[in-house]
């Protein structure tokens, strides 16, 4: 019997058990004066033997992979050889960008950081945005995207970066789940995301949302307004632009755990990369979002440059769509970039490298939340 998820899993997901129901898993400051690259160390054991884990191969999802990426290159022959009107790819940059907001501003900051609230208006926009992006329905994403939190790099993460690049970038959508992922996804706490009925309602129709929603009506758009092939309109505008996307979501979860600085947190894998940053409008600045996962600028910016996701939250707040804003303050970020900071952020005073390792949690209301951390956090109403 097909679940609501059960088309996701042919192209973006991965089968994995919470309990008694089966799930589907998923699928940003200034430029600090040195660049340090860190790498993570290269475990001393393959780490399938040292858990006793075996992966095992999704063909389906292989399958899946390779006539997606086979239709992308073809869409990006369109496009360079003008097969396709320039309205055409317009429009695909447009759909992208949307698509980038329902996962940066809506299931990442809003649902699973809870960031900051969101009036109606707001969460349905951001639910068909989320839906036009096709990497899980919200409720399946944001569990995994705690998860990934709690337990970050190890067994428990689904997209574990000591495994590799290849693995944590898209490798995981690959293979079944390691045990301790649908263990430790079972513990985590989604009350909140039940007690929404945006989110209970796209998870309850999403079979039949993501081909209509995902596809369709943006192929159809060009055919009906400017006379587009409606093949071509499905390649480019469907296809490929919904490939381009996964990869720039995936670069944080691969490129943004390996190469860059970690000014907030030397001892954890995230760090800050300017380049995922600008690619997935404010996301890379790992590091800092890691340190503060409840921060809604997922960065320590006084600035849009680089964010382009707090720009849409402040500009949402300013209509009065998005309140409760909650963000570090500049003493707060102060007192764990010294105590446990790589060194590349400039202080007033001399740095202290006091080795420090901070608990993980998810975001905002996670039980593990410092005391100090809540009550000195500024909430912007």
């Amino acid at each position: 019997m097909a679940t609501s998820s059960s088309f996701a899993q042919i192209w973006s997901g991965v089968q994995v058990e919470y309990g008694d129901r089966k799930l589907t898993s998923d699928a940003p400051h200034s430029s600090p004066p040195t660049q340090i690259v860190h790498r993570p160390s290269k475990p001393k054991t393959d780490p399938q033997l040292q858990t006793g884990y075996k992966w095992q191969i999704v063909w389906r999802n292989v399958i899946g992979f390779i006539v997606l990426h086979s239709l992308a290159v073809y869409g990006f022959y369109l496009g360079l050889f003008g097969y396709v009107q320039i309205k055409t790819i317009l429009f695909m940059l447009a759909v992208a960008a949307c698509s980038a907001l329902g996962i940066t501003v809506g299931a990442h900051r809003l649902w699973a950081h809870r960031c900051y609230s969101a009036r109606l208006p707001m969460r349905v926009l951001l639910a068909v945005f989320q839906t036009l992006a096709f990497q899980n329905h919200i409720y399946e994403w944001v569990r995994d995207h705690r998860v990934h939190h709690k337990f970050t790099d190890t067994d428990a993460d689904p997209h574990n970066s000591s495994r590799g690049f290849f693995f944590s970038h898209m490798g995981w959508l690959m293979v079944r789940k390691h045990p301790d992922v649908s263990s430790k996804g079972g513990a985590v706490e989604m009350k909140d995301l039940e007690a929404d009925p945006v989110v209970m309602w796209q998870k309850k129709y999403y079979l039949w949302l993501v081909p209509l929603v995902t596809f369709l009506i943006p192929s159809f758009i060009p055919y009906w307004l400017w006379q587009e092939r409606f093949w071509y309109a499905f390649v480019v505008v469907g296809v490929t632009r919904y490939m381009i996307s996964l990869h720039f979501t995936w670069l944080v979860n691969s490129a943004a755990h390996i190469w860059g600085t970690k000014p907030y947190d030397k001892n954890i894998t995230p760090t800050e990369n300017p380049t995922v940053a600008l690619l997935a409008f404010g996301e890379g600045w790992h590091n800092y979002h890691h340190a503060f996962p409840w921060d809604y600028k997922a960065a320590e910016l006084g600035n849009y440059r680089l964010n382009f996701s707090t720009a849409f939250i402040d500009g949402c707040a300013r209509l009065g769509l998005a309140y409760n804003l909650k963000t570090a303050n500049a003493s707060l970020v102060e007192k764990r970039s010294r105590r446990t900071g790589d060194g590349t952020k400039r202080h007033h005073h001399q740095h202290h490298n006091h080795h420090h390792v901070e608990g993980g949690v998810w975001g905002w209301g996670d039980e593990d939340m410092a005391e100090d951390d809540k009550r000195v956090a500024q909430i912007i109403d």
